[in-house]
C-alpha cells in the first residue's frame, strides 16, 4: 500500500502521524511511505531520519494526498484539506466528527474510509489510541490552569500548592477517566486540594484506592457539580462519551457564580465541550473570559508538547496502521472488532451511531456499509 504522511497544518500543531520507527515497520513489509518535507520537524524528527527508515520525502501536501491510498495524520483534516481528499481514500487520524459537521459531509461526499483513533475500542471498553493523548491533556490541564491562575495572566493569584499558613488552591475535575486520573495525579502531586467527580462508583473506588487521602472522590450529580465548581480555583472538564458530543455539565449560570479569576480548562472541547461557555481556541489565542472566569479551551493541547505526544501516540497507532496497510480497510475491520469500531464513515455512509445521532445523519451499520463497496 502507498501511505502518505502530510504535515499537520492546524494552528501550532507540531505532532506528526508517523515516526521513523513506524515508517520502518511499514516499509519492511513492502509498503511505500511518502512523508511531506518538514512534517516531523516540530516533533524533533528531521527528514533524514525518515529517509534512513525507508520513506520518500515529497515537497508538498498535494502530492502526498493525491498519491496515497491511506493518509496517516494526527488531527482531523481542516477545511483547506477537504479538497485534497481523494475519492475512496482511507484516512487514519483523530476526527471528533460530532463537533465538525462540515468535515463529516466532506468525508461522506468523498466516500472516505474514516478510521478514527478516538473510537477504536477494545472488548474491555478501553480506548487505546485516545488514552496517550488523554494522559498528556489531563496533566497539561492542571499545568496550564496553574499558569492562568497567576495574576499577571488575569487569574486570582493563587498558588495551587499554597504555602504554610495559606490555603492551597482547589482543583475540581469533572470525570474520573484517563483525563481525570492524570489531572488528579498532577494536581495532588502539586499539593492542591483535589476533587474528582464521576458517575461510576467503581471508578471512584478505584481512584480512592490509588490516591487515598490525596483526593476527594465525589459521586457526580447536578447538585454536587454546582457545589464544588463554585469554589474551584481550577475547573477541569474531562468527560467523554466515545464518538458523541460531550454532555453539558456546567451551565453559564454556574460559571457566573464562580469567583473572578478562576480558571476553566475544558479538555472535552474536541467533542463540543462539557462546559456551556466553552468554545474552541488555539495555542495562539488560548484563553478568553466569561463572567470573570478564564477559559482555556485549546482543541489540540498535546500539540504543545509535540515530542512527548508524537511518540506516545504513534506507539499505539502503528499496530493498527500496519494491519490496515497489510490487509486493506475491509479485511482489517472484518478481522479486528476494535478496529471496526474506529470506522466512522465508509463509502458514503456514516457507520458510527453516536456520530450519526449527534449530526442527525442517517446511520448505516458497518457490515451493511461494507457490502456496498464494489
Amino acid at each position: 500500500m502507498l501511505i502518505g504522511v502530510p504535515k499537520e497544518i492546524k494552528t501550532r500543531e507540531y505532532r506528526v502521524g508517523l515516526v521513523p520507527g513506524g515508517v520502518q515497520a511499514l516499509t519492511s513489509r513492502g509498503h511505500t511511505v511518502l512523508v511531506e518535507k518538514g512534517a516531523g520537524i516540530g516533533s524533533g524528527v528531521p527528514d533524514e531520519a525518515y529517509v534512513q527508515a525507508g520513506a520518500q520525502i515529497v515537497s508538498n501536501a498535494k502530492e502526498v494526498w493525491t498519491r496515497a491510498e491511506m493518509i496517516v495524520k494526527v488531527k482531523e483534516p481542516v477545511e483547506t484539506e477537504y479538497g485534497l481528499m481523494q475519492d475512496g481514500q482511507t484516512i487514519y487520524t483523530y476526527f471528533h466528527l460530532a463537533a465538525v459537521p462540515s468535515l463529516a459531509k466532506a468525508l461522506l461526499d468523498k466516500r472516505v474510509s474514516a478510521v478514527a483513533y478516538e473510537t477504536i475500542q477494545t472488548d474491555d471498553g478501553q480506548l487505546p489510541l485516545l488514552k496517550p493523548m488523554s494522559e498528556v491533556a489531563g496533566r497539561m490541564a492542571v499545568q496550564v490552569g496553574a499558569v492562568q491562575l497567576e495574576k499577571s495572566n488575569g487569574g486570582k493569584g493563587v498558588l495551587l500548592s499554597g504555602v504554610p499558613g495559606v490555603r492551597r488552591g482547589k482543583v475540581v475535575i469533572l470525570g474520573g477517566g484517563v483525563v481525570g486520573a492524570n489531572a488528579a495525579k498532577l494536581a495532588s502531586g502539586m499539593g492542591a486540594e483535589t476533587v474528582v467527580l464521576d458517575v461510576n462508583v467503581n471508578r471512584l473506588a478505584y481512584l480512592d484506592d490509588i490516591f487515598g487521602s490525596r483526593i476527594q472522590p465525589i459521586y457526580s450529580d447536578a447538585v454536587q457539580i454546582a457545589k464544588y465548581a463554585r469554589d474551584a480555583d481550577v475547573l477541569v472538564g474531562g468527560v467523554l462519551i466515545p464518538g458523541a458530543r460531550a454532555p453539558k455539565l456546567v451551565s453559564e449560570k454556574l460559571i457566573s457564580q464562580m469567583s473572578e479569576g478562576s480558571v476553566v480548562v475544558d479538555v472535552a472541547v474536541d467533542q463540543g465541550g462539557c462546559i456551556e461557555t466553552c468554545r474552541p481556541t488555539t495555542h495562539d489565542n488560548p484563553t478568553y473570559t466569561v463572567h470573570g472566569v478564564i477559559h482555556y479551551c485549546v482543541a489540540n493541547m498535546p500539540g504543545a508538547v509535540a515530542q512527548t505526544s508524537t511518540f506516545a501516540l504513534t506507539n499505539t497507532t502503528i499496530a493498527y496502521g500496519v494491519k490496515l496497510a497489510d490487509l486493506g480497510v475491509v479485511e482489517a475491520v472484518k478481522r479486528d472488532r476494535a478496529l471496526a469500531l474506529g470506522i466512522n464513515t465508509f463509502n458514503g455512509h456514516c457507520t458510527y451511531k453516536a456520530v450519526a445521532e449527534a449530526l442527525e445523519l442517517p446511520y448505516t451499520p458497518l457490515d451493511k456499509a461494507l457490502s456496498t463497496r464494489r
